[in-house]
């Protein structure tokens, strides 16, 4: 259906990103799933398809230019431009700052920020073109972590790609919300619970994936005389 809107989640898994495609296409839009394997998310938009969601699952590597191109040319003919795009992609291999390879900080670096701007700029520049058109522009959420406000011992490789995704978003959102774009930052400061994660006392000790995905939703739904910028989620029993 052609009035039916569009998200695109870069950076796709059995974890959070999978909660936002569920969450999307439980809302009634049609949702793309990108990630450098795709083929591991083929049960996952079976699983969309069949409830009744367009959904399908396309191949990226988000810090790669052409590939990035290549995914939103894709994503005109389907299942449609974004109207919500979510940079959900990252890396993280603890290390001493006295052990860590360099080519290893700078893959981190690359997935965790430069593929966040990849990302961000091609939506922008589709979503500007919308709002000059006197649509809807969309909405652009980075997923960010603890570690984009601090860094930690042997969490260097973190934490310098989530304090960089969290400038690029300031900026990307002082520039581009006066144009029409909403651009949202999402602190994730705790775990987020694993398929096995039912057994830990207390309850709720950890985000659920589910509980995440429904915040990342009500910011594309915000109106935009209330827009949200940044947005730090925690489960109740975490001190900060």
């Amino acid at each position: 259906m052609t009035d039916r809107q569009t998200a695109l989640v870069v950076g796709a898994g059995t974890g959070l990103g999978a909660a936002l495609a569920r969450c999307f296409a439980g809302s009634g839009m049609n949702v793309a799933v990108a990630a450098r394997d795709p083929d591991r998310l083929s049960a996952l938009v079976e699983t969309l398809n069949a409830e009744g969601a367009k959904a399908v699952a396309v191949a990226c590597d988000a810090t790669d230019e052409g590939s990035v191109r290549a995914l939103f040319d894709q994503m005109n003919e389907s299942p449609g431009e974004p109207d919500v795009v979510v940079y959900n992609a990252g890396a993280f291999v603890p290390g001493s700052i006295l052990d860590i390879a360099p080519e290893e900080f700078e893959r981190c670096w690359r997935i965790g920020c430069f593929g966040g701007f990849l990302v961000g700029q091609a939506a922008a520049r589709r979503m500007v073109a919308r709002a000059e058109r006197g649509d809807a522009g969309g909405t652009i959420v980075f997923t960010g972590a603890t570690a984009s406000l601090r860094g930690g011992a042997r969490f260097a490789n973190l934490a310098v790609g989530k304090f960089g995704l969290r400038a690029l978003a300031q900026s990307m959102a002082r520039e581009l919300g006066p144009r029409g774009v909403h651009v949202a930052h999402v602190i994730i400061d705790g775990m987020i619970a694993a398929g096995n994660s039912g057994e830990q006392a207390p309850a709720d000790s950890r985000l659920e994936p589910d509980a995440i995905a429904a915040n990342y939703l009500v910011l594309h739904h915000q109106p935009r005389s209330a827009w949200t910028h940044e947005l730090d989620l925690r489960p109740w029993m975490e001190k900060f």
